[in-house]
């Protein structure tokens, strides 16, 4: 069914099954799955369930957002750019055209129209060509948002809250209805994908470069679908429906649930992901956040093959900020830390804010008063008032009660000359992001021996009486220049939040087990990562006011892929999904800057491990090798049904119930799936799984490849044909035989390398578990 016979049919069921007002129905999904969203009691849920013409029900489940200098790192430099300030510099040559007549589709919080990444009339955004086509979209005006916001640059904007409006009492004041971002998530993704080339990133007065989306001529179509208070999947899902009949070419969703579904035995086939296989179907590239849960195995939120999830990674780019004890004279120890901000003028007294407490207030003896500086009324503004100041790391941060806006506001009530957070030995080390500080001054320092080094300085230059109240301070500090990028050292390494494989289909299980797939995908920058920001930021006390922030999440990585995907379709008009997905993965990097295998951080906070695909995917993007790949893998929608039905712990009916499709011809192996990577996920010992990859050739000239294979431990590869010569548009057909030699308690890796004689490289990688073989 279609448009508004569906949505005559969604009405009549609700109707004849539950009875007029005792539902409320949010959507009705009419343009890619037939379907609706509908609140009511779980009563009612039942009545559904038992009807005939109902095949599947799956409860809502929250939304969540999944929280520069980046084109340089990734090779997507101006020949003219002359700008070493190591911020987000202009891509691809000049960047002129760049993204010109794509159409990015953001699912998201929202976005800022008045930002200058989305004016339209940017020098490095050229007018619309009489070629140029017309995008169908509409602009929906309401708070902060007037009709003028869709200005060409941004060529669509929707809202979508009948989802959040049916569970919460939204909040007026912040959660707007209109596509206005009063986060700042959102416009922080969509000019990470195709925000102007060349804008200034200016944050307290200070310059930290210039920043540029992947794709900045790229236009950008607005999905609300997450607000302040809440966000619902049902509005989240309206937004992809809306997004793809709009027929965007890519659509980014750097939000989702961040929990497997609850309703559906296999993740494959939740409404999410059903949605993402009828966006690919459509012609739309989707590029998902892989999720913030890492770094544990079985972590990631992005399931299926016919979505592009993306993990993040550092780049060299780091912003070294120092604590200086001693006088300008006399410097006794520098020590290291975190804040971008400007120096004091000279040094002063060092105060422990436990000992500047007042001896005689009314205010409770906790840890938020006493020592993390939350309560500028505990203290005495004679002991800290032109000082710097030492707040403790300790039990409210720890529950993330108390927050480093409390103690800039306390710092700049009492007067403060800066201020100091430190660790606590009750707690140990701690993560810290480089944050914004105007004045006062500030600094973290999260590592506990760089802590007791400056507790050891402070002890050593204090006299107390005989109750331990502190008589005199004599120590001296001051606080060093933190807004200067320095660059260098191992890059990438993948972030400790990024979620890590392996892919798991069995959703209600507590014991996963791996699947056939890879994920996550690939590896982009997503750890401090330079972005417009909306300066309501009402989710964020620090960045309010301001126009740009420094943040890090998978959130930031995928809108990197979903920008480079736009110049991949802009220079290959007629490619699928399925084949710019095989030209990212393909001619991904597997190695660092220093020749290394790339590694990732672990449980153990600033320590550095061997990674494994689990943790990159394919490797770090590469946009110029991703345009001209040499050879692409293509997969069509039918592919994917077979691949569904293949799966073990897949209900046939249920493949028909959520995608329309029968199974009629299932793959002999999910691995058959011809995805630019190989996953067999149990391969027992003396057992032999065969299967092919079918490569299509979209260099412009005949090429011979030789193809090579690293085994994985304990597998045995065998490739044929060894080698080929290949016309452009010819496809050819590698048929490969997997052998478990040995069994491993762990999947164990490897990859298929196929080098071309005009230097194209094609790189497929393995994830083998060798298992015992049946008893």
């Amino acid at each position: 069914m279609g448009g508004a016979r569906s949505e005559s049919s969604h009405d009549l069921l609700l109707q004849d099954t539950l009875g007029i007002g005792s539902y409320n129905k949010l959507y009705s999904f009419k343009h890619l799955v037939n379907g609706f969203a509908v609140h009511t009691t779980a009563s009612q849920v039942k009545k559904l369930k038992d009807h005939p013409g109902v095949k599947m029900v799956e409860r809502d489940r929250g939304a969540k957002l999944m929280t520069t200098y980046t084109p340089r790192f990734l090779g997507l430099t101006a020949d003219n750019d002359n700008d070493n300030d190591g911020d987000e510099d202009l891509a691809i040559k000049t960047r002129r055209g760049a993204g010109e007549e794509m159409v990015i589709g953001v699912v998201d919080s929202g976005i800022d129209p008045r930002h200058p990444s989305f004016a339209y009339h940017h020098p490095k955004l050229p007018l619309p060509s009489p070629s140029q086509r017309r995008f169908p979209g509409v602009c929906e005006a309401g708070p902060h948002f007037p009709s003028s916001s869709c200005n060409g640059k941004i060529v669509s904007a929707r809202f979508f809250s009948a989802g959040a409006r049916s569970i919460a009492t939204l909040n007026t004041s912040l959660d707007f209805l209109s596509p206005f971002d009063a986060v700042g998530h959102g416009t922080h993704v969509a000019s990470t994908a195709a925000g102007n080339a060349g804008v200034p990133v200016v944050v307290n007065g200070f310059h930290y470069g210039r920043a540029s989306g992947m794709a900045p001529c790229a236009r950008i179509a607005v999905y609300k679908a997450v607000y302040p208070t809440v966000g619902t999947l049902a509005d989240v899902i309206a937004a992809m429906d809306q997004a793809i009949h709009d027929e965007v070419d890519v659509l980014v969703v750097s939000v989702g649930p961040d929990t497997p579904p609850e309703d559906t035995d296999v993740t494959f086939l939740s409404v999410f992901d059903v949605t993402m296989l009828f966006a690919r179907r459509a012609g739309v590239f989707v590029v998902q956040a892989a999720g913030n849960l890492g770094p544990d195995p079985f972590t990631v939120v992005s399931y299926s093959p016919w979505a592009v999830s993306v993990a993040a990674c550092r780049t060299d780019r780091t912003y070294p900020a120092f604590l200086v004890l001693g006088d300008t004279v006399d410097v006794h120890q520098f020590v290291s830390g975190v804040g971008l901000s400007a120096p004091t003028l000279g040094s002063s007294l060092l105060v422990l804010a436990r000992d500047a407490v007042k001896p005689n207030g009314s205010f409770p003896r906790t840890p938020p008063y006493v020592d993390e500086c939350q309560h500028p009324e505990a203290l005495d503004p004679s002991l800290v008032q032109g000082r710097i100041v030492l707040c403790t790391f300790s039990a409210g941060f720890y529950d993330q009660t108390s927050t480093l806006a409390a103690i800039t506001q306390t710092a700049a009530h009492l007067g403060f000359m800066g201020f100091v957070l430190v660790a606590n030995p009750a707690y140990g080390d701690y993560i810290a992001q480089p944050i914004p500080f105007d004045a006062p001054a500030g600094i973290i320092i999260p590592k506990l021996a760089d802590t007791q080094t400056v507790l050891r300085y402070y002890e050593q230059h204090i006299s107390r009486d005989e109750m331990g109240h502190v008589t005199e301070f004599h120590g001296r500090a001051s606080i060093g220049e933190g807004r200067v990028a320095k660059f260098g050292g191992r890059a990438p390494i993948v972030s400790r939040f990024s979620s890590r494989g392996p892919d798991y289909a069995d959703a209600q299980s507590q014991s996963r087990q791996a699947t056939d797939v890879l994920k996550p995908d690939i590896l982009a920058p997503g750890d401090q990562v330079w972005a417009a920001w909306s300066p309501l930021s009402v989710l964020e006390p620090l960045l309010v006011g301001y126009s740009f922030a420094l943040l890090s999440g998978t959130s930031m990585a995928t809108p990197h892929v979903g920008g480079i995907a736009a110049l991949i379709k802009q220079r290959h008009p007629s490619w699928n999904p399925s084949m710019i997905a095989s030209a990212i993965s393909t001619t991904a990097s597997k190695y660092d800057s220093q020749g290394d295998l790339i590694s990732a951080e672990g449980p153990d906070l600033y320590g550095v491990h061997p990674s494994t695909f689990f943790g990159f995917g394919a490797g770090l993007i590469n946009p110029a090798r991703a345009l001209d790949p040499g050879l692409v893998l293509s997969s069509k929608f039918e592919d994917y049904i077979d691949f569904l039905c293949s799966l073990s712990n897949v209900d046939w009916v249920k493949v028909r119930a959520a995608t329309g499709a029968s199974c009629s011809r299932p793959l002999a192996h999910p691995a058959d799936l011809n995805l630019p990577s190989v996953t067999i996920s149990a391969l027992r010992v003396g057992q032999s799984v065969q299967i092919q990859r079918s490569f299509t050739s979209v260099g412009s000239k005949p090429e011979t490849y030789l193809c090579s294979v690293l085994s994985p431990n304990g597998t045995s590869v065998t490739l044929s044909p060894t080698w080929f010569r290949i016309a452009p548009m010819e496809t050819q057909a590698i048929h490969m035989e997997f052998n478990a030699t040995q069994a491993l308690n762990a999947f164990s890796f490897g990859e298929i390398v196929l080098t071309g004689s005009l230097d194209h490289i094609v790189r497929l990688p393995l994830s083998i578990h060798p298992i015992p073989p049946t008893l």
